[in-house]
């Protein structure tokens, strides 16, 4: 299978194909001519790769992660700890987004968005609120 090819049936565009293949994550073959030969397992781990990447993993733990899903005799509290651990920061940045959200939300109802001058919101990003 080309680039191409594995694009289409991945969703992922080829230059993300290309950045793996750089990377290391993915290893196609090489015909005499230069061009990427992708095997079945390769769009598997594309595939992987695509998904646990949506889901928010880092480039680091998507390496471990498909480690340990190629390997056999792995322990599932391995792939675990790792969820755990995302899913531990995601929660911290929805508090992160919610309080932005609140302080936000806060100043918008304190401003008048009329003619005056005076504006709770710009008061604030000079950091002289009260």
């Amino acid at each position: 299978m080309n680039i191409g090819d594995v694009s289409n049936r991945t969703g992922l565009p080829a230059k993300t194909i290309r950045y793996y293949e750089d990377i290391g994550l993915v290893r196609p073959l090489r015909s005499a001519n230069g061009y990427r030969s992708f095997r079945e397992s390769d769009l598997h781990k594309l595939a992987f790769l695509g998904r646990a990447r949506a889901l928010g993993f880092s480039i680091e733990d998507c390496r471990v992660l498909l480690s340990l899903y190629e390997d056999d005799a792995r322990e599932s509290a391995q792939v675990k700890a790792i969820a755990q651990e995302h899913l531990t920061e995601i929660d911290a940045k929805l508090a992160q987004l919610q309080a932005m959200r609140d302080t936000l939300s806060h100043l918008v109802d304190c401003c008048h968005g009329d003619a005056r001058p005076d504006c709770p919101i710009l008061t604030d990003l000079a950091g002289q609120g009260g």
